[in-house]
């Protein structure tokens, strides 16, 4: 069946043709909905930061800030798995085989379904005593405990709607799960003014909010997807999990998953790190990460085009078209990166105004800020090259180089430069000294798996 008899059987006005015609603009089609769908789910946790840093105080404030490297961590293996939904996705689209497209659907959903429930129980179980060995001080402990618990709860929704996603942005659609975010996002803020201002709640009633507003968007794109046609159709009824397609999946999710566990956990070690500063560090630290993170995000879109769109012409067989989506995906995520991690550095003050009112706290953050998003754009290079790779179905060479050039180097680093100068700068600045060496043995790894692939591709026009 041709790609365009095909596009009449989904909701083909949503697609994007990545194996045919100019790229350029089509990779902005792609990014710039999933760069503001990424922003938006970064919203929720930001709202949570910003209302309880300007109406519960700092220890709040450094109480739900000081999780976000503990719940990375604990959800980024499932999270990476919906990284393999997309790419086995984008094989079967880019090769036509519509079966094989719909029976990916329901493993999916079923999966990200059964992944929720362990993730909620065993969060919500271990909360308190991963707080413990982070070695969160005692006056925010507790409030971290409740907040990580509340949210935990919302797991299935999260993972839901990750999977959901990854499913559209497979054939090209980022734009409903954007306007399925901006509308739980919306009411996520609502929810936590009401929350926090109106009812006194804390760090519970923005945890309450964020769950609210994640089952929002998780019912909305479940929504989305029954009332899709033809391959992409979801039946809940016929939620199963077939074999072969699991196997597809967590061949690409599963290292996808381990590698973004192994960078969590780098950065679980470094908040430990910052947990030994006094609360002032770590609230400032956590107000400048959540600045990072709209940075980051929006680096991050390029990666996730990156990836679907070499998915797409792996799968059609049009490895010279990759190279041009590769070409054109590291300029842009450059762009980016150097644009608006330099804008967040110029603009420090101000942005960190919104998480807090505290002058330490304020001075804190902008240290963070100028160690790492200045040179932000190295780890935007980093993590689109990663995409090319898991694209072109290589999976584990990227999580063996993340091992070594972030986790390891970054450990090693805490333990020798760190332990002898202990200072936040001397911690921040083992971000862009890793990413660095990380990317360019990323660079040389897919120097080589394109020279094996192309004794296997036949010939075709650029």
């Amino acid at each position: 069946m041709s790609l365009e008899k095909k596009k009449t059987k989904t909701s083909g006005k949503y697609e994007i043709d990545m194996c045919n015609g100019p790229l350029a603009g089509k990779l902005l089609l792609f990014a710039i909905p999933l760069m503001l769908s990424s922003i938006l789910q970064l919203l929720f946790n930001a709202a949570d930061v910003i209302v309880v840093g300007k109406f519960a105080g700092s220890e709040s404030l450094a109480a739900v800030g000081s999780t976000s490297a503990l719940i990375n961590l604990m959800t980024n293996l499932f999270v990476g798995i919906s990284v393999g939904v997309n790419v086995t996705i984008a094989h079967y689209y880019g090769a036509e085989k519509e079966n094989d497209i719909n029976e990916t659907v329901h493993t999916s959903i079923l999966v990200s379904i059964l992944a929720g429930v362990f993730l909620t129980v065993f969060g919500i179980t271990f909360a308190e005593t991963f707080l413990k060995w982070m070695g969160s001080p005692d006056d925010v402990i507790g409030l971290a405990s409740i907040y990580l618990r509340i949210y935990f709860g919302g797991m299935i929704a999260v993972l839901v709607y990750n999977f959901g996603s990854a499913i559209l942005r497979a054939v090209g659609d980022t734009r409903r799960p954007l306007l399925y975010l901006t509308f739980a996002g919306v009411i996520n803020v609502l929810f936590n003014l009401l929350f926090v201002i109106v009812f006194h709640m804390g760090v519970a009633g923005v945890g309450l909010a964020t769950v609210i507003s994640q089952f929002v968007s998780a019912i909305l794109v479940i929504r989305c997807l029954m009332l899709e046609k033809g391959n992409l159709r979801l039946k809940l009824h016929a939620l199963h999990i077939y074999p072969d397609k699991l196997l597809s999946i967590i061949k690409i999710g599963i290292p996808a998953g381990v590698q973004g566990t192994i960078f969590s956990l780098s950065n679980v070690v470094i908040q430990s790190a910052i947990n030994s500063f006094a609360s002032i560090v770590m609230a400032g630290s956590a107000a400048a990460a959540n600045i990072e993170g709209f940075v980051y995000m929006s680096m991050n879109a390029f990666h996730q085009t990156a990836l679907t769109f070499t998915g797409q012409n792996y799968g059609a067989g049009k490895l010279k078209r990759v190279d041009r989506v590769a070409g054109l995906s590291l300029l842009m995520v450059t762009i980016t990166g150097l644009l608006l991690g330099n804008l967040a550095v110029f603009f420090g003050t101000p942005l960190l105004h919104l998480y807090s009112n505290d002058e330490a706290v304020i001075a804190a953050g902008l240290v963070r800020l100028a160690y790492i998003c200045a040179p932000y754009a190295l780890c935007g290079i980093m993590d689109v090259l990663v995409g090319i790779l898991r694209g072109l179905n290589c999976a584990i060479l990227p999580v063996i180089v993340s091992l070594i050039g972030a986790c390891g180097l970054r450990l090693v680093w805490i333990a020798t430069v760190f332990r002898r100068y202990p200072s936040p700068q001397m911690l921040y600045i083992s971000y862009p000294i890793t990413w660095t060496i990380t990317l360019l043995v990323h660079c040389i790894c897919l120097l080589f798996v394109r020279h094996s692939l192309l004794k296997t591709f036949e010939k075709e026009p650029a």
